[in-house]
């Protein structure tokens, strides 16, 4: 449901609560209950004597949490306390306040703390107030120190201070995360050495104007899963249209962005493991696991048509033990036997693929995924989850990258080199690139951290910048700053950039390489981009009119579709957009063009394509703090700003 009904439902609460006949037991006029706005101003005032926080019902996200706050707070100031009492003031107040509206009494005065029957009496409906700001956790806070301190007479008992100071503070870091910024950890690899794993950043959303939640209704200062008991943490009943607020600047090219990943709209959940499978691309999965289902179908087939002959000549000679040798084939798994089985028959796969990725969608949202190796041919391990969910812009994952290419801007990449508008794009400090290097004798790993800043391995990981490609070459990722020094220590040393492409020349694609355009960016079967050479496109903008045909179609589904909400049929006498044959289409968002600094370590805009503008978070601009996972705290890092 829309959140203007909500807001016309706040504006049409005082009448239905009847406050111009309670506002009169309260000293206050009548007419004030009358005024939009102002009413609410007055009952922050009798309810909890804080008006101000009235102004706090405008920002989505804490406006209905602010309205059971005033409603609860009023009818206490009339006698309600209980259980009961607190939990139609915060869900369902209208009884209470037509009973209030009813009554000649005068409100109450101030609850006298040192009233033993007074404290009884609200004792519970506290303990609800306090369940509701932050479930066990504030209970163990308060009551913990309760145990430990002296109650002293006349003073709020501990539940009750607890829980008004720790709403109030949820409240209020819940309006800096969501507008002003918000942190962020890195967990990845992807932007060294511009960020390390184990950074801890400062999200700047003033910058580009902050989103207005369009899932208002969620547990306040989580992302999309409530950590521990692993639950979703919002609720589609509300929900609001896309809405940026202003900001100081738009996103600049170059600028390192936190965004909603945008290939995360479809999900596959599995609460056991937050950040395993959830958030992952979808739909490069869904191709992994159709070619899966594929191989697996057809070697299965060929083995059992091969055995059953073999067994039944077996049986025919009397040969028994034969017969359960070739039995036990049956169980093992043979790679080479995939790979040439997709060697001889991938084109038979490329004509059924539609149908092998609906196959393979059905095995997903049934819960049960196998384990990918992008397009390899690996056997593969069984796994069981909770299936796939949707999940609105503002819940998808949080992932951050370089902007490399703003709307209207031509994009290419040629032997690993970025190119923008025909000139080689900005080559950050801190960007890795990925070299071939011969011909040099490296020291001690101890050195060539200190000396370089190059690890060889990583955790209990091969993962580093550096590691042996047969016997006497190595392959490196390097900085310009880290690739000069060695260049300067190792003269005569070889060092190629690593631009090598899986496509040669002219020739015909094969079955192989056809599969392996899904793997990127527009993840069909007859467009060639790879990580290190990407076709010639232009970024979309808003306003743009293209034409559209079957030969570019693909780079622009998931904008039309996904991001854009039409509906696109492709039929053999043409396109056809929400039910109209058409050939071509006018852009109603800005899109960008993202990148990982840690060019060949980087999931980004070279596999999921186009970053629309409503997923745009923030401006990564401090690291407040850095860990690292093995050396501890990197204090050189310590509130750096991010360039």
């Amino acid at each position: 449901m829309n959140i203007l009904y909500f807001y016309i439902f706040l504006l049409v609460h005082p009448y239905l609560a009847m406050w111009w006949r309670s506002f009169e037991q309260a000293g206050h006029k009548s007419w004030e209950a009358l005024i939009p706005g102002y009413n609410y101003f007055i009952a922050f005032k009798i309810g909890c004597k804080k008006p101000w926080w009235a102004l706090l019902m405008v920002f989505p996200a804490v406006h209905l949490v602010m309205w059971a706050v005033a409603n609860t707070s009023y009818i206490r100031k009339f006698g309600y306390y209980s259980l009961g009492d607190t939990a139609q003031g915060i869900f369902f107040p209208y009884i209470i306040m037509a009973k209030i509206a009813q009554s000649k009494d005068d409100f109450l005065p101030e609850t006298n703390w040192a009233n033993s029957k007074e404290l009884s009496e609200r004792e519970w409906g506290d303990h609800l107030a306090l369940f509701l700001t932050l479930p066990v956790i504030g209970h163990a806070l308060a009551l913990g120190i309760g145990a430990v301190t002296r109650h002293k007479p006349g003073e709020k008992s501990k539940v009750k201070e607890w829980g008004d100071s720790l709403m109030f503070a949820l409240v209020a870091a819940s309006i800096i995360r969501t507008y002003v910024f918000e942190p962020f950890q890195i967990p990845t690899g992807s932007m060294e050495k511009t960020l390390l794993v184990g950074d801890f950043l400062f999200v700047n959303k003033l910058a580009y104007g902050p989103k207005v939640p369009v899932t208002p209704m969620s547990y306040p200062l989580v992302h999309n899963n409530v950590p521990w008991v692993n639950i979703k943490s919002y609720i589609g009943l509300e929900t609001c249209e896309y809405t940026r607020l202003p900001g100081f600047s738009d996103v600049q090219r170059n600028d390192v962005v936190v965004f909603n990943y945008p290939s995360g709209d479809t999900a596959i959940y599995d609460p056991r493991v937050p950040q395993g499978l959830m958030g992952h691309d979808y739909h490069g999965i869904v191709n992994d696991e159709a070619l899966y289902y594929w191989r697996t179908n057809k070697l299965n087939t060929k083995r059992r048509n091969i055995l059953a002959n073999r067994i039944a000549d077996s049986i025919k000679n009397n040969n028994k033990t034969q017969a359960i040798d070739f039995e036990r084939l049956n169980s093992v798994s043979n790679e080479m036997a995939n790979q040439r089985i997709l060697s001889k028959f991938g084109g038979e796969f490329i004509k059924e693929i539609d149908f092998w990725k609906n196959e393979a969608r059905k095995g997903i949202n049934s819960g049960v995924t196998f384990c990918r190796g992008g397009m390899s041919y690996q056997i593969q391990d069984r796994i069981e989850h909770k299936g796939t969910i949707f999940r609105p812009v503002d819940k998808r994952e949080n992932y951050i990258k370089r902007c490399v290419g703003t709307p209207g801007d031509w994009l290419e990449i040629k032997k690993s080199i970025l190119y923008i508008n025909d000139k080689p794009a900005f080559v950050s400090p801190t960007q890795n690139l990925q070299y071939f290097v011969s011909n040099v004798t490296l020291p001690s790993k101890d050195v060539m951290i200190e000396k370089y800043g190059l690890e060889k391995h990583r955790g209990n990981t091969e993962r580093g910048d550096y590691h042996l490609n047969g016997e006497s070459e190595y392959i490196m990722q390097l900085t310009l700053s880290q690739l000069a020094k060695l260049k300067a220590t190792y003269p005569d040393g070889k060092f190629e950039l690593d631009s090598e492409s899986f496509k040669q020349g002219d020739a015909p694609l094969t079955d192989s390489q056809k599969l392996a355009n899904l793997s990127t960016f527009p993840k069909d079967l007859n467009i060639v981009n790879d990580i290190r050479n990407f076709q010639k496109f232009q970024i979309p903008f808003k306003g743009q009119t293209i034409k559209i045909s079957e030969s570019n179609i693909a780079w622009f589904r998931r904008i039309i579709t996904a991001y854009e909400g039409h509906t696109l049929s492709e039929k053999v006498d043409g396109i056809y957009i929400d039910g109209k044959k058409v050939d071509e289409y006018t852009f109603s968002m800005d899109y960008y063009w993202l990148m990982g600094d840690n060019r060949y370590n980087s999931a980004d805009s070279r596999i999921w394509g186009f970053v629309p503008q409503d997923h745009i978070v923030g401006k990564a601009s401090m690291v407040w703090f850095s860990k690292d996972p093995l050396q501890g705290i990197r204090w050189e890092r310590l509130f750096n700003f991010i360039k």
